[in-house]
């Protein structure tokens, strides 16, 4: 039974690591959670040295989701993308187990008529990955229909859904500039809550006020909960609009949802955080 909580990143100006080399970030990181969503991959495919240069940084139980290149999933669309998607899978390999799941992030222009060509993607990547798909559009949260032809084919891949609940953030207007930003930039698209592997994956978008963000999750704490019971092997994400705290937060969702399954075990315990001074 285990539980995997992490952020949309693994540094931040106002985390501790921040001070650290940057080949130093992800260890330390990983010292106060045990995901992390690979946002990076999307903007440029690294190479395999540098996924064997996180993979030394972290333990084999350590989770790291990387993104498609959005030269496959936006730009191409799943078209004339071989050399790029071979590329991606030789440089995720150095990661090993780490590689929790390969995510296949869509725009909100991919409709239900796209399917198709998610399902011929799919069938043609390799069973040495797990894979999980993101989607945008409001007609798959909207449209029973179209929602049971996704499942059919993310079910057929043994790939999983990913949500990305924005619904707490959405509930009141923002209040701050990062709020403001987000409000701008982030999918409002109606709560989905089911897994459909053994491995759900859960992006959550909370509040710069961190009570805000934890009265958000308390519907998250008890599905989780009820997926471990279930012998599934779930990874939360919590990002908030600036981040600031988000490191800490996705820390007390863990402890939330170990006070609702106490046999689940706890994280580690961070190192303390050296505070500077002038002498």
């Amino acid at each position: 039974m285990r539980l995997a909580v992490g952020c949309a990143q693994w540094t931040h100006k106002a985390w501790p690591n921040h001070a650290l080399p940057s080949a130093e970030r992800l260890g330390a990181y990983a010292q106060w959670c045990d995901a992390v969503e690979g946002n990076t991959t999307f903007y440029a495919t690294p190479s395999p040295a540098t996924a064997a240069g996180w993979a030394a940084q972290t333990g084999e139980d350590f989770r790291i989701v990387p993104k498609f290149p959005r030269t496959v999933t936006h730009e191409g669309r799943f078209q004339g993308v071989e050399k790029d998607v071979r590329a991606f899978l030789d440089a995720m390999e150095p990661l090993g187990a780490r590689a929790w799941a390969l995510w296949v992030q869509l725009p909100g222009t991919f409709a239900p008529a796209d399917v198709p060509s998610l399902a011929r993607f799919l069938r043609r990547l390799p069973a040495s990955f797990r894979y999980a798909v993101e989607v945008r559009h409001p007609a798959f949260f909207d449209d029973a229909g179209a929602a049971r032809e996704l499942e059919a084919v993310l079910g057929a891949a043994g790939a999983e859904w990913v949500p990305f609940d924005t619904t707490a953030f959405f509930a009141t207007p923002p209040t701050s500039d990062a709020e403001r930003d987000a409000w701008t930039k982030k999918p409002r698209v109606a709560l989905r809550a089911t897994a459909l592997s053994d491995r759900p994956i859960v992006r959550y978008l909370g509040r710069d006020d961190p009570a805000r963000t934890v009265e958000g999750w308390r519907p998250w704490v008890g599905r989780v909960a009820a997926w471990l019971r279930e012998g599934r092997s779930p990874t939360v994400f919590v990002h908030t609009p600036d981040n600031v705290e988000s490191l800490e937060l996705a820390r007390r969702f863990h402890a939330a949802v170990r006070a609702e399954v106490p046999e689940l075990d706890a994280l580690p315990e961070p190192p303390p955080v050296e505070t500077m001074t002038l002498f």
